[in-house]
């Protein structure tokens, strides 16, 4: 997958301006996709001279002047073709990963502090994801929504988006306490991070 392919799915159900995208990355399409917003907007600049986004200048009188953009058939079609593509495996390039590989190797008092911050930063992005499920769900119990919302697959994304932070703390927590307990007598680093 390129970028390119996220942002046309992030500007599927909303028209959106580069900054605005840039805030959807970092809410809703962080879970599949990261990006930087001068990516993103390298990537609309593109995008618009390919045909696949239009965009659209919008007058503000006390703000500057903004672009919003939105998929054009073009842009759906390239979509198309991307869906109609083997998709490839997932594989994990986590710098976290490598520091737990070295553990028996070095001293582990920085892989635990590392292992403890990914934990709490977890819990502040899965309150984040469970709000943004909580917002595009409204009042209806999750069951229903799945069955008749007009739009699914951004909370499908979302919801996969939790259950990997859910699964990424619970396993920060569980190394971290396993590396903690295999630390020398005397040698103690930070409590777990709840």
């Amino acid at each position: 997958m390129a970028l390119r392919h996220a942002v046309l799915a992030a500007l599927l159900d909303n028209e959106f301006s580069g900054y605005q995208l840039a805030k959807a990355f970092g809410v809703g399409v962080a879970n599949f996709w990261h990006a930087l917003p001068q990516q993103l907007y390298a990537e609309l600049s593109k995008l618009e001279k390919e045909g696949l986004v239009a965009g659209r200048e919008v007058v503000q009188t006390s703000r500057p002047n903004k672009r919003l953009f939105t998929v054009t058939a073009e842009g759906l079609a390239e979509l198309e073709r991307f869906v109609a593509a083997d998709s490839k495996p997932t594989f994990i390039r986590d710098d976290l990963l490598v520091m737990v590989q070295t553990a028996d190797h070095v001293d582990t008092a920085r892989v635990i502090a590392q292992l403890d911050e990914r934990a709490q930063s977890s819990l502040a992005r899965i309150a984040g994801y469970e709000d943004l499920l909580a917002l595009l769900r409204g009042d209806l119990p999750e069951a229903d929504f799945l069955r008749d919302s007009p739009t699914v697959g951004p909370y499908l994304t979302c919801r996969r988006g939790l259950a990997l932070e859910r699964e990424t703390r619970a396993w920060c927590l569980e190394s971290a306490a396993v590396l903690r307990a295999r630390r020398p007598a005397g040698e103690v680093s930070g409590a777990v991070g709840d």
